[in-house]
């Protein structure tokens, strides 16, 4: 089943700016009051900065009253509001999926009990189920990965999602390239598992290794977008590229 390519709006991207992603709709459905949080014995100051931060996230507030299971979940749905990229009957692959939130918003808008479509959430540790997704415990940077994936989806795959990142050191150089290598696995897996015309969703971090993975991918992609939804706090310094068209090498 081809995937098709483009979205709504967007220019091919070079990877040196972010457009934004807004959400039209399933978002914030209130305000919320500030948390004032004060220093406590034995907790660090970046503990508490974390804290603060945490309560008085209104996409923290608004995923728990949705019961989704992250913030990160309100991404994605800016990301497909804007793209139309989840449709009902795709084959999807969510990679890094612990602990669900993007799973559970392609699961809502694919529909794969409705139809033929498939969700496969993917991680390196087990996670707890979501309803209508399929959880699989693999490491996408091993060479047999794709193989059992393609037999898990009956075929390739029309979109992959990954909004992977690697555990945080707080060495800023050493954090960038560790996460620039899961999009560059993440691209690998891309080229064997996707579908012709299809699409690739994923976190990358701006950086040195950046501008190497934006022309390995416009290589292989018609149509490469360089985003910044709402939902992504303003001081990381995480984008999404959203990638259609996928040219299937001959």
């Amino acid at each position: 089943m081809a995937r098709k390519s483009g979205g709504k709006g967007g220019n091919r991207s070079d990877g040196k700016g972010a457009d934004k992603a807004k959400s039209s709709g399933r978002g914030l459905t209130g305000r919320n009051m500030r948390v004032n949080v004060k220093t406590a014995r034995g907790r660090t100051a970046s503990s508490t900065r974390w804290l603060d931060r945490q309560l008085n996230d209104p996409y923290v507030h608004e995923a728990r009253k949705q019961g989704l299971r992250s913030r990160a979940a309100f991404k994605l749905i800016q990301l497909d509001d804007r793209y139309s990229l989840l449709r009902r009957g795709l084959k999807v692959v969510d990679l890094g999926a612990a602990p669900g939130g993007w799973t559970q918003i392609a699961v809502e808008r694919v529909a794969p009990d409705e139809n033929k479509g498939i969700v496969i959430a993917v991680d390196i540790q087990e996670m707890e189920p979501v309803g209508g997704a399929t959880a699989m415990v693999l490491d996408i940077s091993d060479p047999a990965s794709s193989g059992v994936l393609l037999g898990a989806l009956g075929g390739p795959a029309d979109i992959i999602l990954s909004d992977m990142a690697a555990p945080v050191t707080g060495h800023k150089s050493t954090d960038h390239l560790r996460t620039m290598a899961l999009c560059e696995d993440a691209h690998a897996f891309a080229c064997e598992a996707l579908v012709a015309g299809g699409t690739l969703v994923m976190k990358a971090f701006a950086g040195g290794a950046h501008g190497e993975l934006m022309t390995a991918i416009n290589r292989t992609f018609d149509k490469v977008r360089t985003v910044k939804p709402d939902a992504s706090r303003p001081e990381s310094p995480e984008t999404y590229i959203v990638a259609t068209g996928f040219r299937v090498p001959e």
